[in-house]
């Protein structure tokens, strides 16, 4: 059985793609990647087409994990059926999700840090410029997910 994951943030060029990529590293170390399908959204159109930022892409490489190729893309009703888990990267997300999908029926909505013993936002380094404390949020939200997929 393959669990299907979305990660969402707001332009779909800095948080999400960075949990995306986070998330495929991991799985794939623990030699599970053929039981993940993981992808990342944004629930703006804002970047739509826009490769990942650049600091964003410097702190994944500093990390030995590539990103080339991933553009953003604004998520669809479609994303709701298809992925099992949509990760959200901050209560605004949640919110605009919400709105944009209608009610979460199935239960699939959720923050990324609820998945940590520190629930909240992941901060936006878009806007603190702190792209450190972004990864170290993201890793531990993965890790997380990990843990609570019973792994």
């Amino acid at each position: 059985m393959t669990t299907r994951i979305l990660f969402v943030c707001h332009g779909n060029i800095c948080r999400s793609p960075m949990a995306e990529f986070v998330m495929k590293r991991l799985v794939e170390e623990a030699g599970l990647s053929d039981r993940f399908e993981i992808a990342s959204a944004a629930t703006s159109t804002e970047e739509t087409g826009n490769p990942v930022y650049p600091p964003a892409r410097q702190k994944l490489a500093e990390h030995g994990i590539a990103c080339q190729g991933k553009t953003a893309r604004q998520i669809t009703r479609d994303d709701y059926r298809h992925y099992d888990l949509i990760i959200a990267m901050d209560r605004n997300n949640l919110r605009n999700l919400r709105r944009m999908l209608g009610e979460d029926t199935q239960h699939k909505i959720s923050l990324l840090m609820d998945y940590t013993q520190r629930p909240g936002d992941v901060a936006d380094p878009w806007y603190t410029g702190d792209f450190e404390a972004t990864w170290r949020d993201v890793v531990e939200g993965c890790h997380g997910i990990l843990n609570a997929c019973g792994l």
